[in-house]
């Protein structure tokens, strides 16, 4: 991507809704207003049994915000199935009782304004959408488009795309910082979500958030919006680092990095990235403006590699250089859980903070569940230490490399049930094991859980897994993978903004 346009206005935050009456509408606008919209899109054609007289004079007399009336027929995705020429009076009707903005269709938009030039006193503006059904066109074709909405007239246009690789969405970005006049452009579907987000950075008139408590597909809610994710800062210098992954939804990165950066007023935002080809996606995405990424990523995709994450032969941080463009990967996962896992057991042993220069993991047995990235971060974590090995995985070969590795020894996963480990034992579990929606399971027999001095489960959510509970039942030193997760993530902020942050 190349440089971004200039940054025209704030970007407003619009709600939709869709009650199915004219009352839930009413609720719904109000609660809008109190969660942080500037203003709400109405859908008219969710309405059941809509009388244009009587509602939208309900509807419009009630408004707190600012409304914009949308009555899409099923011909461009909607739900109005009746008579256009009633569904277009309905549009006047509502431009007439004091709708801020209408949005009228493109196939329709001459009909529809050359009516409404002959209301020279209307203060309601006019956007003249469309919805792009199918595969995304080239940048060439999204212009056209764009050049056609513009020839209407209108007083803002809006494009919506429903991408099928978040690769699309530069083509968004590109429109919305190239062209002049107030345009809406985004993706729906949940790979369209970064196109929301990050909309205030490429000028767009408007980002959509939703209901609390009201999903939709793709989009931020309100709260996150003006919470997590602070759009109301974000600017054309704003620089965008994200969580790559498949699925995304489950992150908690967004509420951890975004605040962080207003605390220490830099321009950075975090979001969610759902990504199917990494090779592409860093290709696609190269400006210095993408500058991190966290990533559970085989090292192959990055340039460089700092000398810890190439002898674990993984890396969870990616950053481009500014001066090249280069992507190097680090490793945070390592220090962060051999850390939690020794504070856990100086704190244990001398309560009142006495200082110890020895690591308390040098020679003990450390019982390893997983040999993935995780898995490895922490046996080159331990074994830097002075510990002991032992490692099961699911994947024998994996478990092996990564024994040999660390001079570890290796055991068959379905023996780990069996597995009676030393008096004073640490066991890491850095498997999904006891991962929501599977809470229920553990790694090891439960009777074995006594002899283990620590247990420190990878899982943060639920943050007290079954595992955890039942160590700390047994008598052992339980620590939960969110003290691991947030130790990474300040490693990784640090990375992030080039900076020795520590947060107590």
């Amino acid at each position: 991507m190349g440089d971004v346009g200039v940054l025209k206005k704030k970007t407003m935050i619009c709600t939709p809704l869709m009650g199915q009456s004219v009352e839930q509408m009413v609720s719904e606008m109000k609660k809008a207003k109190m969660e942080g919209a500037d203003l709400v899109e109405m859908r008219l054609d969710y309405i059941n049994d809509f009388h244009p007289q009587r509602d939208l004079q309900i509807i419009l007399r009630n408004k707190p915000l600012p409304v914009m009336i949308v009555y899409r027929p099923k011909w461009e995705g909607g739900q109005y199935d009746g008579d256009e020429h009633s569904r277009l009076e309905a549009l006047h009707l509502a431009e007439e009782l004091g709708a801020d903005y209408i949005d009228i269709e493109l196939k329709v938009a001459s009909i529809f304004m050359g009516k409404q030039k002959m209301d020279q006193h209307s203060t309601c503006k006019t956007i003249v959408s469309c919805y792009v059904d199918g595969m995304t066109p080239p940048i060439e074709g999204l212009s056209c488009c764009v050049a056609h909405l513009q020839s209407t007239g209108a007083d803002l246009i809006k494009l919506v795309i429903n991408a099928t690789n978040i690769t699309e969405i530069t083509k968004i970005f590109h429109l919305l910082s190239h062209y002049q006049m107030p345009l809406i452009a985004y993706s729906i579907g949940d790979r369209g979500f970064m196109s929301q987000v990050l909309c205030p950075k490429f000028g767009g008139f408007l980002v959509y958030g939703s209901l609390e408590g009201s999903p939709v597909s793709g989009l931020p809610t309100l709260e996150s919006l003006r919470q997590a994710y602070q759009v109301q800062y974000i600017n054309e210098d704003t620089k965008v680092f994200g969580l790559i992954s498949k699925p995304v939804g489950h992150s908690k990165g967004p509420v951890l990095h975004n605040p962080a950066f207003r605390h220490l007023n830099y321009n950075g935002i975090y979001v969610p990235m759902l990504v199917d080809d990494l090779k592409e996606f860093f290709s696609i995405y190269s400006s210095p403006d993408f500058a991190g990424f966290s990533k559970e990523a085989v090292t192959g995709f990055c340039d460089e590699l700092h000398p810890l994450a190439q002898s674990i032969g993984a890396v969870n941080t990616i950053i481009r250089k500014p001066t090249d463009g280069k992507l190097v990967g680090y490793n945070t996962d390592c220090e962060a859980a051999v850390t939690a896992i020794e504070d856990a057991l100086r704190e244990s042993r001398y309560p009142n903070g006495e200082a110890s220069l020895t690591s308390p993991l040098t020679g003990k047995q450390f019982v390893l569940v997983g040999a993935g990235g995780a898995g490895r971060a922490l046996a080159f974590g331990a074994r830097s230490r002075g510990a002991r090995l032992v490692i099961f995985d699911i994947d024998f070969d994996r478990a092996k490399s990564l024994a040999d590795a660390v001079s570890g020894e290796v055991k068959h996963y379905e023996d780990v049930v069996n597995f009676q480990p030393e008096k004073g034992a640490i066991l890491a579990n850095a498997t999904p094991l006891g991962m929501h929606p599977n809470t229920d399971r553990i790694p090891v027999a439960e009777e074995t859980l006594s002899d283990y001095q620590l247990v420190f489960d990878s899982v943060y959510t639920p943050r007290k897994t079954r595992l955890l509970k039942e160590a700390e039942a047994a008598g052992a030193i339980i620590v939960s993978g969110v003290e691991m997760f947030l130790r990474q993530a300040i490693g990784q902020f640090n990375l992030f903004t080039g900076g020795e942050v520590v947060f107590a």
